[in-house]
């Protein structure tokens, strides 16, 4: 199967792009500049990078030709909403043109439940509408009006490798420079998934694709430590041993107010249709090793 990519040089997406290529497809990763150490890395791992920028369709249209399938990860947050939309239409218009049905493998996450109330949330549990990220439901109802073939994953918080845009990565880089902060609801607690182990589920998706047209999956593990103490265990990793300061959710801007709940999710579903378990049990498990692959990760992106 030939994959595009859109936010492969991104967090998860280097590590989407790299799972599906080790599992026997063509990838290319959509990329704005292909020079880029990011953009070398996928090549090293045997996926293509091809540039484009997504917040102009002409500049990537043409890397849909052959494709069978994309994978979006990346979220515009010059306009979230409208770029997502402006996808599905570039994937209708494709269809369109040669015929050919490819299968979209949208991202969007948990915080976009926003607050529910509830002790465990699954692929039912309606969105709170008030929830500063919850326009991405919307944008799931309307991949799923658009007859489009598609599955949606909704990824836990993710932790592991480079971390670079993980919350366990911010807490690392606060702890470095002596000021770590915790935002909002000390008691909220939250569901996490390695990000390999997410990468392995995108990989078990695109093997049944046609048996996976229009479901939902909710991608985490069973880690259930307040926020709060995961930070801690975070910071204690780099080092630090002091307090962490505490600070209102508005402080922290707008993913920090979106995710200022409890946001325990069961993906039960993930496990009975796609087979998929979590093989990183918790971050808690090895948080010296988490930092090392960061701080790693800084070091070598100078």
């Amino acid at each position: 199967m030939q994959i595009l990519v859109i936010g492969a040089t991104g967090y998860a997406g280097r590590r989407v792009s790299t799972a599906l290529a080790r599992a026997g497809h063509t990838v290319l990763g959509l990329t704005r500049d292909t020079t880029t150490p990011a953009a070398r890395d996928l090549a090293v791992n045997e996926v293509t990078p091809v540039e484009g920028d997504f917040s102009q369709p002409e500049t990537w249209r043409g890397h849909l030709e052959g494709a069978d399938a994309v994978v979006h990860l990346l979220m515009d947050m010059s306009d979230p909403v409208g770029g997502d939309q402006r996808l599905f239409a570039e994937l209708l218009a494709a269809q369109e043109r040669d015929g050919r049905r490819r299968h979209l493998v949208f991202t969007t996450g948990i915080s976009c439940y926003g607050r529910t109330g509830l002790p465990l949330m699954d692929e039912n549990t309606p969105g709170n509408p008030d929830s500063p990220i919850g326009f991405r439901f919307n944008l799931e109802k309307e991949l799923a009006a658009s007859g489009l073939a598609h599955t949606v994953v909704r990824p836990g918080f993710m932790y592991g490798g480079p971390a670079t845009t993980s919350m366990t990565g911010q807490w690392f880089a606060a702890a470095e420079a002596g000021n770590p902060i915790f935002y909002g609801d000390t008691a909220k607690r939250w569901s996490w998934v390695h990000v390999d182990d997410l990468a392995d589920a995108y990989v078990r998706i695109l093997e049944q694709p046609e048996a996976l047209d229009g479901e939902v999956f909710v991608i985490a593990d069973d880690q259930r430590l307040t926020a709060l103490d995961m930070q801690y265990t975070a910071v204690r990793a780099a080092g630090f041993t002091g307090e962490i300061a505490l600070a209102s959710a508005e402080q922290g801007g707008m993913m920090q107010m979106a995710a200022d709940q409890d946001e325990l999710v069961s993906s039960a579903k993930a496990h009975r249709l796609l087979g998929w378990r979590p093989r990183h049990a918790s971050f808690t498990d090895n948080p010296a090793q988490h930092y090392r692959a960061w701080k790693t990760a800084q070091i070598t992106a100078r």
